[in-house]
């Protein structure tokens, strides 16, 4: 099957290091909230501000990398991503070992972590690229994505186990490890990589830093697979807090029972990136990323209409299911899409700005929703997102005019 074929020795190591940075994170998830409460004894105000600032001030911290790695090896990038954020991760454990740990320190870690995170994304997208054959891929953007689901089934549970037994220390430790081990991974993928030419001038000038997003927003094939992208992830994301409040605070649940919930639909996932390549042989990129797209906005609204006790839980883990499960699917397509149609020598700064815009956006309807949800209830703001997330398959590509080239023959293809 061409969903299993093996991709290389290089590949290989690439998948091995992402896998265990992967299972690192999923491992650590929650680490920086929970050293906040347990062992500084902050405030849902400073653990709201520690999630929203960390994110948003990382991402403001990454926008110059973009145009910085686009004319660079992107694999020493990656390595020093790697070592940044274990070198970042690492100060917190020795910070707290001798007493010195601060709520400052914990927020500077978070913005550093962001940023490198990435600038990560970008260069090892840009990377892969060079590394694995154009008809290759969707296979390989699959198996990221089917591991990093994995990792978060697999990763929680086991972190949350390893807090009760070891302190809430021990899973940041455990993060910042996978970190170094990623990077020792990509180090022995090996090879040769040609440093990128640069036909223009030779230093970083202001305009490059704005040149990402002046390509995505010139780009028809890109701009509305952009606006969709950013809007939809970050509403989905603005309403897991309003979750967790109704869930934990007004229905009455158990920890246990909120992170079953959650956990347990990640199987679909693992499903739905094992199912991307068969699905775009058969029906092509864009019908699949349409069709899908629609779908992934169908389900959040249900998530409104959860009641207590048993049928709560199965309707969560029902609605969470079909979501995860769609995201599992689009997600590796959009991924391979973004390569193909980006120009090679944009690749890394169409990433960057990408996740740069995704972050800021996340936080900042984060913020809007919080304010939504406490003038009108976390139910009534949560279905409110539900239904503004109906309306955002509009902003998709509609049809497909061309067959699908590269540069400014792609920009072309899509209305």
């Amino acid at each position: 099957m061409k969903g299993r074929r093996a991709l290389g020795r290089r590949f290989g190591w690439l998948w091995a290091a992402f896998a265990v940075s992967s299972y690192g994170t999923g491992f650590g998830f929650g680490a920086f909230p929970l050293i906040a409460i347990l062992v500084l004894h902050s405030g849902p105000t400073q653990v709201a501000a520690l999630a929203a600032a960390g994110r948003a001030v990382g991402a403001v911290v990454a926008v110059p990398l973009g145009p910085w790695m686009e004319f660079r090896r992107k694999r020493p990038v990656m390595i020093a991503m790697d070592l940044i954020r274990f070198a970042a991760l690492m100060s917190v454990p020795a910070a707290f070992a001798f007493g010195r740990l601060s709520f400052a320190q914990l927020l500077a870690v978070s913005v550093v972590v962001a940023a490198a995170d990435i600038a990560f994304k970008a260069a090892s997208g840009a990377y892969l690229k060079s590394l694995v054959p154009p008809e290759d891929l969707l296979v390989a953007n699959g198996r990221f994505e089917s591991t990093t689901w994995t990792s978060i089934v697999v990763g929680p549970p086991l972190g949350g186990a390893a807090i009760g037994m070891f302190g809430p220390v021990t899973t940041m430790v455990a993060d910042a490890v996978s970190y170094l081990l990623s990077a020792l991974g990509i180090r022995a993928v090996g090879g040769t990589e040609t440093r990128p030419a640069r036909a223009a001038a030779p230093r970083l000038r202001a305009g490059d830093l704005l040149e990402g997003w002046r390509y995505i927003l010139g780009h028809r094939t890109l701009r509305p697979l952009f606006l969709n992208s950013i809007v939809v992830n970050g509403l989905i994301m603005a309403s897991e807090p309003l979750i967790a409040v109704l869930m934990l605070s007004r229905l009455g649940f158990a920890p246990w029972q909120y992170g079953l919930a959650f956990a347990a639909p990640c199987i679909g996932g693992l499903i739905g990136s094992r199912v991307a390549h068969p699905l775009v042989a058969r029906f092509g990129q864009h019908k699949v990323m349409l069709v899908v797209g629609a779908l992934r906005a169908c389900w959040p609204i249900g998530l409104a209409f959860v009641q207590p006790g048993v049928p709560g839980i199965v309707l969560v883990i029902a609605v969470q299911l079909g979501l995860v499960t769609c995201c599992g699917l689009f997600n590796p397509v959009l991924a391979t899409y973004r390569l193909e149609h980006a120009d090679p020598d944009r690749v890394a700064r169409t990433l960057s700005a990408w996740s740069v815009s995704s972050s800021l956006s996340i936080a900042a309807l984060t913020a809007v929703w919080g304010v939504v949800a406490a003038v009108t209830g976390p139910r009534i703001a949560i279905a409110l997102a539900g239904v503004v997330l109906l309306a955002t398959p509009l902003l998709l590509p509609r049809r497909e005019k061309a067959p699908r080239g590269t540069g400014e023959q792609a920009a072309a293809s899509l209305t």
